[in-house]
């Protein structure tokens, strides 16, 4: 959507890696400084991402994660990346569209205005009652791809407000990754693996050409009128028109009610006007 999360918002190396993913490092240099590199030179980082930097245990040796949930990061974006596993959660609150750039990506809808997110309070609290999307949850972590696209590295965004000195919920335990370090990485590996799964089903709403322009035009009750545009959706004629064949392969991958969770995620735009509204 307009002012929203493009697809470079999706996370760095969409594909799967070769090797196995690389943990938190310890002060190995040569590879540290190799990351640290990617990581400095990327012109498209990540949705909320500004310094992401691999973890080491020397240099984030006094480093933790703020106790207090906080989404204020999140609060200047109209929508975020989501997966295709969140589908069901994610249809009961928001609506799920799709970018129009390459590759596709569904994103759940989080506002009707540019840059605010309906969702989150003045102090950073998200709607009670609502799930989290993973995109956000995953912050400040995220994995990074080498060079040689053979690896990732897992990085912390070190321009993180979530990010301070301290050693409740610290990040390294001596030399070793702590519990919420293996945590991290634990989220974020099922998440990189999520992502690529997302990819492929999206790739196939794009190959037999089920997505069409779309925009939201949005009446408040205050008199004001927003539209929204520059997403894309499913047009469920041409879904129901898929040949047997397909129809069945796509039943046997799991994609059939991804389809029918964005389709019914729809009827959410009006309770978004609401939310807008208060």
């Amino acid at each position: 959507p307009q002012g929203a999360a493009n697809p470079q918002a999706a996370p760095c190396g969409a594909g799967k890696s070769k090797n196995e993913m690389a943990g938190p490092t310890k002060s190995k240099k040569t590879k540290n400084e190799t990351a640290e590199t990617t990581a400095e030179q990327r012109p498209d980082l990540p949705l909320f991402y500004r310094d992401p930097r691999p973890l080491n245990s020397d240099r984030h040796a006094s480093k933790a994660i703020k106790t207090e949930p906080d989404f204020s990061f999140a609060a200047a974006t109209n929508s975020v990346p989501v997966t295709a596993m969140e589908f069901t959660r994610i249809a009961r609150h928001y609506p799920i569209v799709f970018t129009s750039g390459d590759p596709v990506a569904p994103v759940a809808v989080l506002g009707l205005r540019n840059d605010q997110n309906a969702f989150i309070s003045t102090k950073g609290d998200w709607a009670k009652g609502c799930y989290i999307p993973a995109y956000v949850r995953r912050y400040p972590f995220i994995l990074m791809e080498s060079p040689d696209r053979l690896q990732y590295t897992l990085c912390v965004d070190e321009a993180s407000e979530l990010l301070v000195e301290g050693d409740e919920r610290a990040l390294f335990d001596g030399d070793e990754p702590s519990k919420i370090t293996k945590g991290a990485l634990q989220f974020c590996s099922a998440y990189q693996g999520e992502h690529a799964f997302t990819l492929e089903f999206t790739a196939a709403l794009e190959k037999y050409g089920l997505l069409v322009d779309n925009r939201a035009d949005v009446s408040l009750e205050s008199g004001e009128k927003l539209a929204l545009g520059g997403f894309r959706m499913v047009e469920e004629a041409k879904f129901t028109a898929l040949p047997d064949d397909v129809f069945l392969d796509w039943r046997q991958r799991g994609w059939v009610p991804l389809v029918y969770c964005h389709l019914l995620s729809m009827g959410n735009w009006q309770a978004l006007a609401e939310r807008t509204d208060e």
